[in-house]
């Protein structure tokens, strides 16, 4: 939602920096490391299942899905979906974001608390998310103070589930780095390669985080400006 003339957008430019900085910084990690192959000779696909075995996850499938970069765990039907360039390569890359994925199967086995509240919200944060705006610029545009109300405390939903998703996507790519060495699917020498292609994609995390924080701290000003 943008407004000419509107001066606390400036409040979203710092977000908006750190977000091309991630994505740009993610691109280069994983162009680098995925032209670097793993010692292990294993591919993405393999190291998921060995790890999944290792860790008695006999439940959970590992299965391809189009799309770049769009690996990720569905904890409801227990599937763990690498993309093409992760699922087939033997790169660092590759097998670093295959054992993240793996990492969230094993959080949701565990019953890891902040993977367990962010699969219960997502209903209501993506219903925020969607309605939050349009209930809000309504409420701007006329005069409405309870539908921008109502918009803030949607849109308050939608950064709640962006601040639980930073543990979770941190603990994950913690628990790939362990599992990967000690597992020996990686060297030594392998460790600070990987370590920094999760670090680059938990980068956009931070970045998607301090976007909806400002956007919410927007919303608030703006909403204050009616009350004036």
């Amino acid at each position: 939602m943008f407004y000419f003339g509107d001066p606390t957008f400036l409040l979203l430019i710092p977000a908006l920096i750190l977000a091309v900085y991630a994505q740009a910084k993610v691109q280069n990690a994983f162009r680098k490391y995925s032209q670097i192959p793993g010692s292990s000779g294993l591919t993405g696909a393999e190291v998921a299942s060995k790890l999944l075995h290792r860790y008695q996850l006999h439940d959970v499938t590992v299965e391809t899905t189009p799309g770049n970069l769009s690996d990720h765990y569905d904890p409801q039907k227990k599937v763990l979906r690498l993309s093409e360039q992760v699922y087939g390569s033997t790169s660092i890359a590759a097998l670093g974001i295959a054992a993240h994925e793996t990492g969230h199967a094993i959080q949701h086995a565990k019953g890891y608390k902040a993977l367990a509240l962010r699969s219960a919200i997502v209903p209501v944060a993506n219903i925020g998310s969607q309605l939050a705006f349009p209930l809000f610029f309504l409420g701007f545009i006329f005069g409405g103070r309870t539908l921008m109300d109502a918009g803030i405390v949607l849109f308050s939903l939608a950064v709640i589930f962006q601040l639980i998703t930073l543990p979770v996507e941190f603990n994950a790519s913690s628990r790939a780095v362990t599992m990967l060495h000690e597992n020996a699917l990686i060297g030594q020498g392998e460790v600070a390669a990987t370590r920094s292609v999760l670090s680059a994609a938990a980068l956009t995390y931070v970045a998607a985080t301090a976007m909806a924080v400002l956007q919410l701290l927007r919303l608030l000003l703006l909403r204050g400006s009616r009350d004036d």
